[in-house]
């Protein structure tokens, strides 16, 4: 298969989906199937464990649980996704074999062959099906996007730089440093000091 599970005019559903074999992954967005390989980066993975590893420490205890991908979310009959991160406040939503309608928060760290989707297609349909806060991550230019509801879909998004925290609105004052997330020197910190005889 390509990039498309098959160029027809049916609309893939969720039985489609489990029906489905083999080792690709895939999600459905509006019906159409989106190969998610060649898998990601060893650099885009060490991000979201970082990011996941936070999120754990400041929500347990709590309602809100964070889940990793491949987890599945079928937020229609015609739209299953993988997201990077999502957290889930309504235990109602999680069953043993996927999450049932929209999490609460969803993290997408890009990589070079779903930053498209992850900015046009799954951002509008997180949108639409009323996910309450959408993070683009981007592991190499070190920057987060957060995107919140708006009059018609998100707003604009406020950007945050590597030297800057990254404030979730949905968890009061839960906040990430992404210095810490895209392994970055902490901000202001004085480079290593050279010894005698030390080239200039």
């Amino acid at each position: 298969m390509t990039s498309l599970a098959k160029q027809d005019d049916r609309a893939w559903t969720w039985d489609d989906y489990r029906a489905w074999r083999g080792d690709e992954r895939w999600e459905i967005i509006g019906g159409s199937a989106f190969a998610m390989s060649p898998a990601p980066s060893t650099a885009h993975q060490a991000v979201i464990l970082r990011i996941v590893s936070r999120l754990e420490r400041a929500l347990a205890g709590g309602p809100c649980r964070p889940f990793v991908a491949p987890t599945d979310v079928r937020l229609t009959d015609t739209d299953v996704v993988q997201p990077d991160i999502l957290v889930v406040c309504d235990a109602g939503k999680i069953t043993p074999e996927c999450i049932v309608g929209a999490p609460d928060v969803v993290v997408e760290v890009l990589s070079p062959n779903t930053a498209i989707r992850d900015l046009r297609e799954k951002k509008a349909l997180y949108a639409r099906c009323g996910v309450r806060e959408y993070v683009i991550v981007d592991p190499l230019e070190h920057y987060a996007t957060r995107f919140l509801p708006g009059a018609a879909g998100y707003d604009a998004g406020d950007t945050f730089g590597g030297d800057e925290t990254l404030p979730f609105a949905t968890f009061d004052g839960l906040e990430i440093p992404l210095w810490e997330v895209f392994d970055l020197p902490v901000p202001g910190s004085l480079p290593p000091a050279r010894g005698p005889g030390s080239a200039s």
